[in-house]
């Protein structure tokens, strides 16, 4: 059987997660103070993004994916192009001289939810022209990623970003769109959110931001008063389905959302489906079947891992698991699992890539009594 083309196209860049050695801290200031020498295991050095976490998760989950993404013409872009040529994916990236290959630092601290330092690079100049025309016609989905993180995406009120995803639709290919944390200090804190989903969800069949993401866009007095709740927990472990999480779909899908899913960390993922007429819409390619995946609406908790070593593209391998499995047929409720089980299968290691398992090992383990939290 001829697998269906995808291409995973947005924001890339090189990941530096130094491996911090010792038990579980509770506060930041137990390990981190001005002046203090801490001195650190091995750095682990990988890709991430979204084009290379969801993009190179879907390859290895067995999808034939195209990246398309942005680097530099300077040592971390070429170290990015490296790790893209092992797995046979490098040809869609575009090189752009005298750019910088966009970075990140991750502090991975035990106990600690992750800090990042980033720099965005040559994301920030990324274009709708920067994607081929008959690669896109070929597409059965088009999967784009972290528009937070690339300058182009949120100007104008996000007009490349809808350029994009308006252009997929037309091609026939169904459409999904993950999205990144927002620094409220950045450019990207500025831009009018609600107004740039109000303009892109129309053409987007998969929207999958994560809670904080989506509420920062759409709610951010909510959203500070989840931060306040928290008190400098992790947010997702202070929120409430009814009262947190569903009053942002309910206004997702009255902008238009086809298939939600928002990812709520370490207790799981929420989901929520239009009706039968809506998901129609979905690209044919896409082969959707609305009869099955029409009205639905659930939480998903997570499985347990084995262990947990980096949050570091659990979120990103989740939906790679979600649309891999998508077009490949299964019922939303498997495509869920899957999903959860490799979102708990990527902790256990501390790139995004490593820990990912196939589906039918996933499935063995479920159809075992997996464990969930």
């Amino acid at each position: 059987m001829v697998k269906k083309k995808v291409i995973a196209a947005g924001h890339i860049c090189l990941d530096i997660t130094p491996v911090f050695p010792g038990k579980k801290v509770d506060q930041l200031t137990d390990i981190l103070s001005p002046g203090k020498l801490l001195n650190v295991n091995e750095a682990d050095v990988h890709t991430g993004g979204s084009v290379a976490n969801t993009g190179l998760g879907m390859k290895i989950l067995g999808a034939d994916v195209t990246l398309m993404g942005k680097v530099g013409d300077d040592a971390f872009g070429e170290m990015v192009r490296n790790v893209l040529d092992k797995y046979d994916a490098g040809k869609g990236l575009l090189v752009s001289p005298g750019e910088s290959t966009s970075y990140s630092v991750i502090l991975a601290i035990p106990g600690i939810d992750r800090i990042f330092l980033h720099n965005c690079g040559a994301n920030n100049t990324f274009r709708a022209e920067d994607i081929p025309m008959e690669e896109m016609k070929e597409a059965s989905l088009f999967h784009f990623g972290y528009p937070p993180l690339m300058k182009t995406m949120y100007e104008n009120n996000g007009a490349e970003l809808i350029k994009i995803m308006k252009m997929a639709k037309e091609c026939g290919a169904a459409t999904s769109l993950d999205f990144a944390s927002i620094d409220p200090n950045s450019e990207a804190g500025a831009a009018d959110w609600e107004k740039i989903l109000e303009g892109v969800i129309p053409y987007v069949d998969f929207m999958v931001p994560s809670v904080e993401e989506l509420c920062y866009m759409l709610d951010k007095d909510r959203f500070n008063e989840w931060q306040e709740r928290a008190a400098g927990r992790d947010i997702t472990e202070i929120l409430d389905i009814e009262k947190d999480v569903k009053p942002l779909a309910d206004r997702c899908m009255e902008m238009g959302a086809k298939v939600l899913l928002i990812k709520c960390g370490a207790p799981g993922m929420y989901y929520r489906t239009a009706d039968k007429i809506t998901l129609g819409g979905v690209g044919e390619k896409a082969q959707l079947d609305p009869e099955k995946w029409a009205g639905k609406e659930g939480f998903e908790k997570s499985y347990v891992p084995e262990k947990i070593l980096s949050g570091t593209g659990a979120g990103d391998t989740s939906i790679a698991a979600f649309l891999t499995a998508m077009l490949e047929g299964y019922s939303l409720e498997d495509t869920m699992h899957l999903a959860a089980a490799t979102g708990a299968s990527c902790v256990a290691a501390y790139d995004a890539l490593s820990g990912l398992k196939p589906f039918e090992e996933l499935e063995a383990k479920i159809k075992a009594g997996w464990a969930k939290n």
